[in-house]
């Protein structure tokens, strides 16, 4: 059984990998039960393994959340880096001004051209529940010598760390 110290510090490694990554698929699921993927812009990932977006009050994505129990996964890529991260989550919509001006920048404007006091904006907060995480830690040079050498020995190569981390 893990401790919470340690529980705290693969958290903690899941913030670090997906904190500068701008951009998240979040998926729900629709009337039909299908699963439905969109790219949300991530506005910040706080210390509680919260996820913070902005979205519209009348979005289709809010009407499924609220239906399918809250439930939701993010998707985040760092391709450069080799980092990828999925979390299972808990999302929930909120009406927080405070939070609102905390999270504001111009470029949200695009999205809400009546600003901060649009009434169609409202907040969309992802707890994260589960993420897992493959890390490949090594440079691009260093992955391509082990594939190369996956193909010629015939075993699949080493890239890197998979853990699973659940935020209880």
């Amino acid at each position: 059984m893990e401790t919470k110290t340690q529980i705290n510090k693969q958290l903690e490694k899941v913030r670090d990998m997906i904190k500068d990554i701008r951009i998240a698929m979040l998926t729900t699921v629709d009337e039909q039960e299908n699963l439905v993927s969109r790219p949300m812009a991530v506005m910040q990932v706080d210390e509680e393994g919260t996820i913070w977006f902005f979205t519209k009050r009348t979005s289709t994505k809010v009407d499924q959340i609220s239906t399918n129990e809250h439930r939701v996964n993010l998707a985040f890529a760092d391709v450069g880096d080799s980092d990828y991260v999925s979390v299972s989550g808990t999302a929930q919509e909120l009406d927080d001004r405070a939070k609102v001006d905390e999270l504001w920048n111009p470029q949200v404007k695009a999205w809400f051209p009546e600003g901060k006091d649009d009434p169609n904006l409202t907040l969309l907060k992802v707890h994260i529940d589960m993420a897992e995480y493959w890390n490949a830690n090594d440079s691009t040079m260093i992955r391509l010598f082990q594939q190369a050498t996956a193909v010629i020995t015939g075993n699949p190569p080493k890239m890197g760390e998979n853990e699973k981390v659940y935020n209880n």
